[in-house]
């Protein structure tokens, strides 16, 4: 082979590590989990000041609210998607210590949690639909309540259990390849706990999951930022 030959093959051969370097460099993903969070405290909080915590209440918020909810509603498809990314991030950390049994079930979790937050926004923003085009019909029917309950379900029941174990299965995964310090793992563990035997009696509880994953990213991304190598070398 001749040395004009040898020149582009040489030259596609040293391009292909900066390539591979960036597609798996994760402090966009990093970032990713900190707009989940924001973007998930930000609609729990919208949420929180409009609507009553009892699902029974009979519905006397929404004239006065629907178009706060709405919004909120609005925003958690954006944090699903950055969620996704979050979880991303985690598995590239852990890499080849991934362990296949708490693997499975922090992704199993992750994406349940997402699948019934999902399912839950739909049934509310059904609800805001109907309100908004036949308000009356909306609570003689019935759909209201039954709306209103299954959104409470959905949300302080299922989705925080999966949020809880996902806490858990990612706490475990960090203690064994200690991709995030020791006492972040056991906080998640505590706040897991939290999550799992609330019950639903604490409105708030649902925020403990984005600022956990909030704590977490913010590590990450600061880790990322000191490993980040200098161009001279």
């Amino acid at each position: 082979m001749t040395e004009e030959e040898k020149r582009p093959q040489e030259t596609r051969e040293s391009k292909v590590p900066l390539t591979r370097a960036g597609l798996t460099t994760p402090r966009a993903a990093a970032i990713a989990g900190i707009v989940f969070s924001v973007l998930l405290i930000s609609s729990l909080v919208l949420l929180w000041i409009s609507v009553p915590a009892d699902p029974q209440e009979a519905g006397a918020w929404l004239p006065r609210s629907w178009k706060t909810v709405n919004l909120a509603l609005h925003l958690l498809p954006f944090a699903g998607v950055a969620f996704l990314w979050f979880i991303g991030v985690v598995r590239d950390r852990i890499g080849a210590y991934e362990d296949r049994f708490f693997a499975t079930v922090f992704l199993g979790s992750g994406l349940l949690f997402l699948a019934m937050l999902f399912a839950c926004s739909a049934v509310a923003g059904g609800i805001i639909m109907v309100y908004g085009s036949a308000p009356a019909r909306l609570m003689e029917t019935g759909i209201y309540t039954f709306g209103r309950t299954l959104t409470y379900q959905f949300m302080q029941v299922y989705t925080m259990k999966m949020a809880g174990v996902f806490m858990i299965s990612t706490s475990t995964l960090s203690i064994r390849t200690g991709i995030i310090p020791r006492w972040m793992a056991l906080l998640g563990y505590g706040l897991a706990l939290v999550l799992l035997l609330s019950l639903g009696y604490l409105s708030w509880i649902p925020l403990v999951f984005p600022m956990w994953v909030l704590l977490i990213s913010v590590h990450i991304l600061l880790a990322n930022l000191k490993s980040k190598p200098s161009l001279n070398s």
